[in-house]
C-alpha cells in the first residue's frame, strides 16, 4: 500500500494477486451471484486505486480491503441487484474454496458413495440457501467468521461495528441458520434430507 500511495501502479497488481481468491470467494458467498461478485471485486480494487491516499500506513491491508468489498456488496444488493437462486451446479463448487470453517466440515469428504455425495450436495445447497436468507449484516459476520476464519476484532474493524455487535449478530445469525435448516430438513416433501 505504501508503494501504491507513492504512485506505483504495479503495487495494485500485487495486492490483486495476493487477495484475489479469498476476496472473490467471500463476495461470491455474500452475494450468492458469481457475476455480481466479480463486478464488486473489480470495483473494490478500483476503489483501492482511487482512494489509496485514504489508507493509513501501518494499518493491516486485509481488513481495509474487506471493509471496502463488504460496503460495495451491501450497496449493490440494496440497489436491487438480482440474487441468483442456489442451484445444484453452484453448490458443487460451494465447498471447494479454502478457508471454509467448521460450519461446512460435515458437508465435505473424499471418497463418498454416490448417495452420500448427493446428500452432501443437498446439504450444501440448503446451507447456501440459508445464508442467502440472512439479512446482509448477519450474513457478512457469518461469512467473515466461519468462511474466512477472522477474529471478532478483525470483523469489527472490517464492518466498522463494536466487537459486542459482532458477537450478537453472529449469535442471532447462527440461531436463524439453525432454525431455517431444521425447518427445511424436517418439512415433509420439501427438500428434506434422508
Amino acid at each position: 500500500m505504501a508503494q501504491l500511495q507513492k504512485g506505483c501502479k504495479e503495487a495494485l497488481g500485487e495486492l490483486l494477486r495476493r487477495y484475489e481468491r479469498e476476496l472473490y470467494s467471500y463476495l461470491r458467498r455474500f452475494t450468492g451471484d458469481a457475476t455480481l461478485a466479480e463486478d464488486i471485486f473489480q470495483n473494490t480494487f478500483l476503489h483501492v486505486l482511487e482512494r489509496a491516499e485514504q489508507y493509513q500506513p501501518g494499518r493491516p491491508v486485509r481488513p481495509w480491503l474487506y471493509a471496502i468489498a463488504t460496503n460495495l456488496a451491501i450497496d449493490a444488493l440494496r440497489r436491487g441487484a438480482r440474487r441468483q437462486a442456489a442451484s445444484l451446479e453452484r453448490t458443487a463448487d460451494f465447498g471447494r474454496y479454502e478457508g471454509t470453517g467448521s460450519l461446512l466440515q460435515s458437508l465435505r469428504g473424499p471418497g463418498k458413495e454416490p448417495l452420500e455425495s448427493l446428500e452432501e450436495k443437498e446439504r450444501a445447497r440448503l446451507v447456501q440457501e440459508a445464508l442467502l436468507q440472512l439479512p446482509e449484516p448477519m450474513r457478512a459476520v457469518v461469512l467473515l467468521a466461519y468462511f474466512r476464519g477472522l477474529k471478532y476484532r478483525e470483523i469489527a474493524e472490517i464492518l466498522g461495528i463494536p466487537v459486542g455487535t459482532v458477537k450478537s449478530r453472529l449469535h442471532v445469525a447462527l440461531r436463524r441458520l439453525h432454525d431455517f435448516l431444521q425447518e427445511r430438513i424436517q418439512s415433509p416433501g420439501q427438500d428434506s434430507l434422508p
